[in-house]
């Protein structure tokens, strides 16, 4: 998709002063739901605007909210501007250096397991940040909370279903997972949707996570599987390196399939 002059005629005065001169590319990437744009301009350093309406704007403003709260105690975006009236929100934060995980990976596989382990330690710093310091609970009952409303709303894609459930009906892939609890989870400060597409590298090593808006103290594992699930296309042999960097060899293989079940319905 070609580059375009940011459309400013539907964003809030003060919003359309701030970005006067961007150029914007459409992101395509992600499962936002909303706009999302990368801004360009002369001299200054690229940024990103995430704008939409309805429920979007409460996914866009609870993005904000852990966007302000990791500022200091992680690399992620920071916010540069937030607004929302009625139904519409539009967040503008800075953008990371380097590129998605995904993209590294792909065009760097001989340095495939390096990556991985500077993943996991991020993700281990994230997961050490203290829970009681925590505003945001995420832990798996809410999940399933959120989960049933989009199944019984038709929220779920099916035809987006992982390999292995490729083909079920999200309402079996309900019925299988309220099968395997109840679990011991433990508590820790979560991303929520710690996925190849959301950690960025250079050079091999992670400069941040973006896309926060369902971090909240929840399970380890609710990280630990999306990300394990993620590296499947890369092989097993990655999967390994990837719980072994984590300090999760051998897995708690329940836990594992209970949260990839969970994230087919978000």
């Amino acid at each position: 998709m070609s580059d375009a002059t940011v459309n400013l005629t539907s964003l809030p005065a003060d919003l359309r002063t701030r970005l006067a001169g961007y150029t914007a590319t459409p992101v395509t990437t992600g499962e936002s739901g909303g706009e999302v744009h990368r801004l360009s301009a002369p001299g200054l350093p690229d940024c990103f605007l995430k704008a939409g309406r309805g429920s979007v704007s409460d996914d866009i403003t609870h993005e904000m909210l852990r966007l302000t709260w990791l500022d200091g105690r992680l690399p992620a975006p920071r916010v540069l501007h937030f607004v929302r009236n009625d139904d519409h929100a539009a967040l503008l934060s800075t953008a990371l250096p380097g590129v998605a995980a995904a993209e590294w990976l792909a065009a760097h596989p001989e340095r495939a397991a390096d990556a991985v382990h500077s993943i996991a330690k991020f993700l281990r710093q994230l997961h050490a940040l203290p829970v009681e310091h925590c505003p945001f609970e995420a832990g798996h009952v809410l999940r399933l909370a959120a989960a049933r409303q989009r199944l019984d709303a038709g929220l779920v894609d099916e035809e987006d279903f992982d390999e292995a459930r490729a083909g079920m009906s999200a309402e079996a892939v309900w019925t299988a997972m309220q099968a395997m609890l109840p679990l011991s989870f433990e508590r820790v400060v979560t991303h929520g949707d710690f996925s190849l597409d959301n950690i960025f590298l250079a050079d091999g090593r992670v400069t941040g996570c973006l896309d926060v808006g369902r971090l909240g103290v929840a399970d380890p594992y609710q990280d630990v599987a999306i990300l394990w699930n993620n590296l499947s296309e890369l092989g097993a042999e990655l999967q390994e390196t990837w719980l072994s960097a984590f300090g999760m060899m051998p897995p708690d293989n329940a836990r594992l399939a209970f949260h990839c079940c969970l994230d087919e319905f978000f």
